[in-house]
């Protein structure tokens, strides 16, 4: 059984998931990319692993750019202006635990202010890594987003299956890349193809 072979279970209430933002804060160093990366820290999910600087919508009033623009400035001190933000990629993800979410990606390039540690109950550092060599551990999620992103994709699905570690393995790597590959179960044939674009 392959991620998208998962049985489906009539409900009597519309599904629904939460959706959450992700900054891609880039700068160019000496010719070379590079991605701001927090660490998580705390009684937080995966802590003492590295992620994007992220969170979730405050609700129904605040839409995804502008949640991205508050997270940006609550989590690393900087300011962003709506304007500077850019379209990314789109993750669908599934959680080794069966909980599954979509997250919105943005490429942001330019900012105010120097990026800091604003959160320390729940981040105690945050560093420039070449998007070419990210560091370890990184959440599976967050580095499903950041290979999609590095191929060039507009969008992407990451089903992780139960027993899998929520840190990036590449054994285990379960990043589809939609556009990119045969679908696994299409008539196309098997499972996805090799991604491509996001090579060590």
């Amino acid at each position: 059984m392959n991620g998208h072979d998962v049985p489906h279970v009539p409900s009597a209430r519309r599904h629904t998931e939460p959706l959450d933002v992700h900054l891609i804060a880039v700068r160019e160093r000496e010719g070379r990319p590079e991605v701001l990366l927090s660490r998580r820290a705390g009684p937080v999910y995966a802590a003492g692993c590295w992620h994007l600087p992220s969170g979730h919508l405050d609700g129904p009033h605040e839409d995804v750019v502008a949640a991205l623009v508050r997270e940006t400035r609550e989590e690393t001190g900087v300011g962003v202006d709506a304007r500077d933000v850019r379209a990314a990629v789109t993750v669908h993800h599934r959680s080794p635990g069966g909980g599954a979410r979509v997250g919105f990606f943005f490429e942001v390039r330019r900012w105010q202010g120097t990026p800091r540690v604003c959160e320390p109950q729940v981040c105690d550092a945050m560093d420039w890594f070449p998007l070419d060599a990210l560091p370890e551990p990184m959440v599976a999620y967050c580095r499903a987003g950041l290979d999609a992103y590095r191929a060039g994709a507009r969008m992407a699905v990451h089903f992780q299956h139960p027993g899998d570690p929520i840190t990036y393995a590449p054994g285990v790597d379960r990043l589809v890349l939609v556009g990119t590959a045969p679908w696994p179960g299409s008539a196309s044939g098997g499972a996805p193809g090799p991604r491509t674009g996001a090579k060590e």
